[in-house]
């Protein structure tokens, strides 16, 4: 059995929209024009724009129909805001709460600390322009960065790390899931409840492969996408 025709029309008008021959804010096919179309019911074209609306693709600004979405923001692992700024906009962040107090245990773990250490952990809300993106919840030790909490932190971290504490990301990792974001978040992100979301757990390391960030990353699926490049390792068994 092939798939449901809404999930067809979709696809095809994905493929218009990735295609750039729908540019950002224009404006989509009525369901009627689409029934006719396609050659389907109203209610068939309603499904297959309420696909691409939940997948980020379209929104609706009732009466006056459907627009296409802007792209969805390319990201690499590393800096928000550098990635940011390379998609062209502009980068910035709230800080919604900072703290020292000790690390949970995926903190530990990760920052390879001691049984009294503590750390800097900070939870902020990052924006590309005026939209919010993203949520973040970071740890640093807090034996490397005395006094992080005094400065402004609604810029790159990063930046901070060089400029005042000598401290020079070269590499970072993440392990990427899929999730559904929690009613808070979802909120601050300004999504429908339940949304889809993509979970960055992150370390980022000094050249000398210390560990000087975790965190957890809570992205909005419908606005952000995540470019990985790795080398192919040889086959493992002759396979």
């Amino acid at each position: 059995m092939g798939s449901p025709r809404y999930v067809t029309i979709a696809a095809e008008l994905r493929d218009r929209i990735t295609g750039e021959k729908l540019g950002p804010h224009t404006l989509m096919p009525s369901e009627r024009e689409l029934s006719e179309s396609f050659g389907v019911s109203r209610m068939t074209a309603r499904q297959a724009l309420a696909l691409l609306e939940k997948e980020g693709y379209v929104y609706r600004r009732p009466p006056r129909g459907t627009f296409v979405a802007e792209p969805r923001v390319p990201f690499h692992i590393g800096s928000f805001s550098d990635e940011i700024i390379l998609a062209g906009r502009r980068p910035s962040a709230q800080l919604i709460w900072a703290e020292e107090r000790p690390p949970t245990p995926s903190a530990r773990e990760a920052l390879d600390l001691a049984g009294e250490e503590t750390v800097h952990a900070l939870h902020r809300l990052r924006f590309a322009d005026d939209e919010p993106i993203a949520l973040e919840t970071t740890y640093f030790p807090s034996a490397i960065t005395p006094g992080l909490l005094e400065r402004p932190l609604t810029g790159s971290l990063w930046h901070i790390l060089r400029a005042h504490y000598g401290v020079v990301p070269a590499d970072a990792s993440a392990v990427i899931e899929s999730i559904v974001i929690d009613d808070a978040s979802c909120a601050r992100l300004q999504v429908r409840s339940a949304s889809s979301g993509i979970l960055l757990t992150r370390r980022t390391y000094t050249s000398e492969g210390r560990c000087i960030e975790f965190a957890r990353d809570v992205y909005r699926a419908d606005r952000a996408s995540f470019k990985v490049e790795a080398r192919i390792p040889a086959p493992v068994d002759g396979g």
